[in-house]
């Protein structure tokens, strides 16, 4: 292409403008000891790494993902950002300043070559055209793609890879990518899909305007902030408040506007990427500067208080033991709280109702009482932050809705060691109902402490929400008379299988020790607070303003009530231990730890990580039974399990566990 003079001076300038980008990369790398050209493809991947390639023909991809070429030839040329760094008298100068004319004057049409390896391309044609886009901020360019398929691995870039080809398969789409393991299938079911579904054009079209409109808010609103998540990780949580059809429906500047609202919900998620995000082990009394002596902070004089339940006191034990909290709480705070109950919201459909009505009807707290409550709960969240709402759930994922849980398991290690002290021949029964994060530690520490003074105890564990599940008749078959069941009695219900029991040589039972979840100190003080002002205090140097709770004998909300079959120095042991595990002194995750797989999980030298019990996935090496998987679940389980279950790896799913031997 021969230029004239106005035509040569101008894009002359232009290479010029571009060779200072390439030349500011090119130092910056080099002070940095990075390599300062463009990534090689075939420097990077030898032919073992691959298994074939597939010819996906032409595509329009996302120019970010643009990351290098396909061979060494030019890769010096440019520096790693594909700005050029050669002199503009050379021929790749002058290529490069006639092809910006040419963009200048009818735009790039032709098609480049790549290769795509790990959803990142690399040129083999066209490198002076992705460079010259690149520099005019184009978003896409066409091209002839062919896929360089790796080798399957363990690593977790390489697993998500493969997602992401199965969702490439399915709706065409290339440029949707997570930094997390099952992005894509939370997507498909924010948007209505599923894994063997056909996605139409229109879909697509439709995806790709509602994708680009949130992108665009997202980028604007991080601007140069470092974070590590991806866009399509950050639309998860967008999506989770306001639902897909929504955002179709959304102009920018409403997008704009929701993605502001929940930012600190996006922050918590890259938040807890990169880091643990621990609750609040105990209860932290404000700290009072001398202004607050002189000033009091000023709360509401009274509050309206919902408690929301899936089923009712009298056919719940969970249920149960949240009204008596909710109860005893009324009667130390008086006539400050006018709380109310709301039961049987045990469909989506009744809790998005119920919601709406505790919104129309201004209540000023909301607690929400099972982790499946959590994803609408935040919706109402985020669009009425003038409510307080909790939900009692491990989750820490989330800055408008606080959650609370109780420790258990320190109750459940000492249940253990009464088990394990009165237990002749060791074989003791355990029943559990869903897998989720909270119940997976309650079993392993009732496991340690029957262990700790029976070295040959062992429990059996039983699963009430697996598919034909019948615990009892399995201890009856064993001749397991040592069970821990449900951990308190319902009102309506006169049966005696509740916390810790044993079977006599009648057949009668007889009721050893039962756990306590002590709600009414927890709804105390947590209201205590707002009547005195004292809620927003507890957010300051929190994460995105995300406060979580997570309380044990300590504070109060949970403990042991001992039977009086109990032998008087099994009490006293309990007595002494509950103290200790009250000051601190002792902690049931403490010291050599073994899973049944003969991993070490804890060393000799010191306690466990409350990140690594939070996330706990593994049985104690004492515990005959399995983590069960979600095709072993009845229907109703599978919500809450989805929200807060164990991740069980395959060779952890449930088997049918053996008769004692």
């Amino acid at each position: 292409m021969v230029l004239n003079k106005e035509s040569d001076s101008m894009s002359a300038n232009e290479y010029l403008k571009a060779q200072k980008l390439g030349e500011k990369r090119y130092q910056a790398a080099v002070a940095k000891n990075e390599y300062p050209y463009l990534p090689v493809l075939d420097e990077i991947i030898s032919p073992s790494d691959t298994v074939g390639e597939v010819n996906l023909g032409l595509q329009t991809i996302s120019l970010d993902r643009v990351v290098g070429t396909a061979t060494a030839a030019r890769t010096t040329a440019f520096a790693s950002n594909f700005m050029p760094i050669l002199d503009y008298h050379t021929e790749f100068g002058m290529k490069w300043a006639a092809l910006c004319e040419s963009h200048i004057e009818e735009g790039i049409h032709d098609p480049i070559k790549v290769y795509e390896y790990m959803n990142k391309f690399y040129v083999v044609e066209g490198n002076k055209r992705v460079s010259v886009l690149k520099y005019f901020g184009a978003d896409s360019v066409p091209a002839m793609v062919t896929r360089k398929i790796p080798r399957k691995t363990d690593s977790l870039e390489n697993k998500i890879y493969f997602e992401f080809i199965d969702f490439h398969k399915q709706t065409g789409i290339n440029y949707v990518y997570f930094s997390q393991l099952g992005g894509y299938d939370k997507l498909r079911e924010c948007i209505g899909i599923t894994k063997d579904s056909n996605f139409t054009e229109d879909e697509r079209l439709d995806f790709n305007s509602a994708h680009l409109a949130f992108e665009k808010a997202y980028l604007a609103k991080k601007g140069s902030e470092d974070l590590t998540i991806t866009v399509d990780d950050a639309m998860l949580v967008f999506l989770n408040v306001y639902g897909y059809e929504s955002l179709k429906q959304m102009s920018a500047a409403q997008v704009k506007d929701s993605v502001d609202k929940i930012w600190n919900e996006i922050i918590l998620v890259n938040t807890k990427k990169d880091q643990t995000v621990l609750p609040k082990l105990d209860p932290v009394e404000p700290k009072k500067s001398i202004l607050d002596m002189v000033i009091r902070p000023s709360g509401p004089s009274n509050l309206k208080v919902a408690f929301v339940y899936d089923k009712t006191p009298a056919n719940s034990v969970w249920t149960y033991s949240h009204e008596l909290g909710r109860m005893d709480m009324e009667n130390k705070l008086g006539d400050s709280v006018d709380s109310r109950t709301f039961c049987n919201v045990d469909t989506q459909t009744k809790l998005v109702e119920c919601l709406n009505r505790l919104v129309d009807e201004k209540y000023d707290v909301i607690f929400t009482t099972g982790p499946e409550m959590l994803p609408e709960a935040l919706k109402v969240a985020v669009l009425h932050p003038e409510i307080k709402i909790l939900n009692c759930s491990l989750s820490l994922a989330n800055s408008h809705v606080r959650t609370y849980y109780a420790r258990m398991y320190e109750v459940k290690f000492l249940t253990g060691m009464i088990a394990g002290s009165l237990c002749a021949d060791g074989q003791i029964g355990y029943v559990a109902d869903y897998p989720i994060f909270g119940t997976t530690a309650n079993i392993n520490a009732f496991a340690i402490g029957a262990r700790m003074v029976n070295p040959r105890a062992k429990i059996y564990l039983q699963w009430t929400k697996v598919k034909g599940a019948d615990p009892q008749k399995f201890f009856e078959k064993n001749g397991i008379t040592y069970i821990s069941d449900r951990d308190m009695i319902m009102p309506d219900d006169a049966s005696r299988n509740f916390g810790l029991y044993h079977y006599d040589q009648n057949g009668e039972v007889v009721n050893l020790a039962m756990p306590f979840y002590n709600w009414g100190a927890f709804y105390e003080r947590i209201l205590r607070s707002i009547l005195e002002g004292n809620w927003k205090q507890e957010e300051k140097n929190e994460t995105a303003n995300a406060v979580s709770y997570w309380w044990g004998m300590s504070a109060g909300i949970v403990d042991v009530i001992c039977s009086k079959h109990l032998p008087s120095g099994t009490k006293k042991l309990i007595s002494m231990m509950s103290e200790l595990i009250r000051e601190g002194a002792v902690t049931p995750f403490s010291g050599k730890l073994t899973s049944q797989n003969g991993i070490v999980r804890n060393e000799d030298d010191g306690a466990m990580l409350h990140e690594d019990i939070l996330k706990m996935d593994w049985l104690a090496e004492n515990v005959v039974g399995m983590l069960p998987g979600d095709d072993d679940l009845v229907d109703d389980a599978k919500n809450v399990v989805a929200l807060q279950g164990v991740d069980t790896p395959e060779s952890l799913e449930l088997k049918s566990v053996p008769d004692v031997k």
